[in-house]
């Protein structure tokens, strides 16, 4: 492929590619967001929970 051809097609295909990751968040990104920080959120809690647990009964060790 010729140079002046090549160079202006490479820069094109560059900049396209650059402004379609712009893009804002589809639904499906968001919904992926919010099950990820509710899977996050129910992790903390069974380990609150544990940690909890693990004080009542006197346990030496209270990491869960």
């Amino acid at each position: 492929m010729k140079k002046w051809i090549a160079m202006p097609l490479v820069t094109l295909v560059s900049v396209l590619m650059l402004s379609a990751c712009s893009e804002p968040e589809g639904p499906a990104e968001k919904a992926g967001a919010k099950i990820d920080e509710m899977a996050t959120d129910t992790g903390n809690a069974i380990e609150d929970s544990c940690e909890e647990l693990k004080e009542g009964v006197g346990a030496d060790d209270t990491d869960c």
